[in-house]
């Protein structure tokens, strides 16, 4: 019995790996004709890695700063720590290649993680050997954030580790577990969250008087010191460096209560697109259906991990859309960190609770008879195939292919038109991401990054006053956060793909650039025509097109 059960499950997660090869082939076969995430990743972050990785200060000192941007305002801090595998990877190989060992990286782990925590915690019986694999297999398959890697996914192996501990099963396997996660995840990305969810987890055990479990408390202290080693950038940043900076002026809480109550209700049944879980179609149905079963049979006692997962779900979308609710003004006006620090992400817990209640769930429905019996394999396995549909090729298929956005050739063609080191002259950019230039070994005036001195910001914010004076929205987008130090215009607005194909044209820039030349500034690339560049001391130079690329670059020339 127990050899078939062992080549039950071989083959299911032989043919698990085999899907999830397939799910990440796209990347491999098509390269750089691939279509991926344009926000919060090919506009930042991996252009960042490449930045980095041709800055030599890769595992430069923590007052090191990034030359090639914001005139070396930018700290070296900002791109994170080298202890973190990714870097490496964008060291190492081209891009696309980086990008695609990353996805397959962090998939395979989520589907190992998700399926050893349902055996071995939440689905231990043979019979449901099949439902672990699909879910682990669909849990893999979310679109989840490129750069976080494990930083969300990771949670499930992590939690497996801690449940083994707590329950004095302790192996080095666990161990080993807690101490690789932090070289492929972020702290503030996913873990801190994490972890003081354990803490609590922890608390709620002794209070209940189950002991105090110390083998438990280390490990959840070991987790955090390993992160401490491999985060110590942003540990000596956060204690040691004063300088104001850019997260100081930002400000979340300014929703009315009943904003976020339907945010809360609309976090809930769709999810956010950092931690897409892709539960609206069949995971949702599926929970609250065995919730009115509960309720109906008056399950309380016998489904608690069922009702206790319900909840939290549901406070966690709660707490992400009253954290933006703007009752919390007094508290952030005498507490500054709650404006600097997102606690919002708390609700990064999600998928990870999404998915194991799914499972939960399912063996819910799977007591009430024959037909259901039936249909709980039907829809875990509906699960994998609508998670599969948002696959990056599929659901960014309309948007540019990583070879058109930073569109190499056309660049190179601009750098030579130039005919100057690009380490003397620097640039910025309306109408498309500085990301791009960057990309291309451009120095640029302008970036995305929160974490820059405040003093940059205001000195940049005198090239874009006027415009900014304008534009009610633009305005409070750039002093309220920042993050996006572009040039923005008021006929633009917070758009910033102008494609070739664009009609869109600026009639009335107004622009100070004496203020930009101050700054180094000399070219503007300029996805889109500007009327009145004249009148702004600009000089059309030369448009530039290429068959490769989704930009009509418009360079101007500061006079």
């Amino acid at each position: 019995m127990l050899r078939v059960k062992i080549t039950k499950e071989k083959r299911l997660i032989f043919f698990a790996f085999i899907l999830l090869a397939i799910f990440v082939s796209p990347l491999f076969i098509l390269g750089e004709n691939a279509h991926i995430r344009v926000h919060d990743n090919l506009d930042s972050n991996l252009a960042w890695y490449k930045v980095l990785a041709e800055s030599g200060q890769m595992t430069g000192p923590v007052d090191a700063t990034i030359p090639q941007v914001m005139n070396g305002n930018l700290s070296r801090n900002a791109f994170g720590t080298e202890l973190s595998l990714i870097v490496w990877l964008h060291a190492f190989f081209p891009t696309m290649i980086a990008y695609a060992l990353s996805q397959t990286i962090t998939r395979i782990f989520a589907f190992i993680g998700m399926y050893l925590l349902l055996k071995d915690h939440f689905l231990r019986e043979e019979k449901w050997i099949a439902i672990n694999v699909w879910i682990a297999l669909a849990f893999s398959f979310t679109p989840f954030w490129p750069s976080g890697m494990l930083s969300t996914l990771g949670m499930p192996l992590a939690l497996w580790a801690f449940l083994n501990i707590r329950n004095g099963r302790i192996s080095w396997k666990d161990y080993l577990v807690l101490t690789l996660l932090p070289f492929y995840s972020s702290i503030v990305l996913g873990f801190f969250f994490f972890l003081t969810a354990m803490g609590f987890f922890w608390l709620t055990d002794v209070i209940r008087g189950k002991g105090w479990n110390w083998r438990f408390l280390f490990s959840i202290v070991y987790m955090t010191l390993v992160y401490g080693i491999t985060e110590y950038r942003l540990v000596y940043s956060f204690l040691f460096d004063h300088v104001p900076n850019s997260r100081d002026d930002y400000f979340h809480a300014r929703l009315t209560f009943w904003h976020s109550f339907k945010l809360t209700f609309k976090n809930f049944a769709l999810g956010h697109t950092h931690v897409m879980t892709v539960h609206t179609l069949v995971i949702l149905p599926v929970m609250l259906i065995a919730l009115f079963i509960v309720i109906k049979n008056k399950q309380w006692v016998r489904e608690k991990v069922f009702i206790f997962l319900f909840i939290l779900n549901f406070a966690l979308s709660a707490w992400y859309a009253f954290w933006f609710y703007k009752g919390w003004l007094p508290l952030t006006e005498r507490f500054h960190f709650l404006d600097t620090f997102n606690f919002a992400r708390y609700h990064f817990l999600r998928p990870l609770i999404i998915y194991v209640l799914f499972a939960v769930s399912l063996k819910i429905l799977f007591y009430q008879g024959r037909a259901w019996r039936k249909a709980v394999f039907a829809l875990a396995i509906a699960q994998v195939i609508v998670v599969s549909f948002f696959n990056e090729e599929i659901i960014f298929h309309d948007k540019p292919t990583v070879k058109q956005f930073y569109a190499v050739e056309q660049f190179t063609e601009i750098k030579n038109y130039i005919a100057l080191p690009q380490t003397d002259y620097r640039v910025a950019n309306i109408g498309l991401h500085p990301a791009i230039a960057q990309y291309n070994g451009f120095y640029t005036l302008d970036t995305y990054n929160n974490f820059y001195p405040i003093s940059y910001k205001q000195q940049f914010r005198k090239i874009i006053e006027k415009e900014l004076e304008k534009n009610k929205r633009i305005r409070i987008y750039f002093d309220e956060w920042g993050g996006r130090c572009y040039l923005f215009t008021d006929e633009l607005g917070k758009h910033y793909m102008f494609k070739k194909k664009s009609k869109k044209r600026i009639q009335d820039l107004e622009l100070n650039i004496d203020a930009f030349k101050d700054m180094g500034g000399k070219y503007i690339f300029s996805s889109v025509p500007i009327d009145n560049a004249s009148e702004n001391k600009l000089i059309l130079e030369k448009v530039f097109e290429s068959k490769s690329s989704i930009w009509k670059i418009y360079l101007y020339k500061a006079t």
